[in-house]
């Protein structure tokens, strides 16, 4: 996102086994979305799986996907979950980031 964008806000909301984080930009009626699903365990860690990144076209090419991603990645490092990242994209920020392996389930 480049410094003249508008402000992003991301938030977390945990439904049932699963959850979401929400891309919201400053003026857009339209939201970004990261779902989640819970994957069991993996050597005693939580594993969340990154089913889907879905970011509408009316907000796209303001690296909103990225951010989401960015968010998850922070709170597994944070909480101490895994991610499997079933998603095409969350498995290709995988692939360019290889400093996140540990975070791989």
């Amino acid at each position: 996102m480049s410094e003249d964008s508008e402000a992003l806000t991301i938030t977390h909301h945990v439904a049932g086994t699963g959850g979401r984080y929400l891309a919201c930009l400053e003026g857009a009626s339209e939201q970004g979305y990261l779902e989640w699903e819970a994957g069991g365990t993996r050597d005693g860690k939580e594993v969340r799986i990154a089913a889907h990144t879905i970011v509408p076209r009316a907000i796209g090419g303001r690296g909103v996907a990225g951010a989401l991603v960015d968010r998850l990645i922070d709170d597994a490092r944070r909480q101490g979950f895994l991610i499997r990242p079933d998603c095409s994209y969350v498995a290709r920020k995988f692939a360019e980031n290889p400093d996140w392996a540990d975070l791989r389930a």
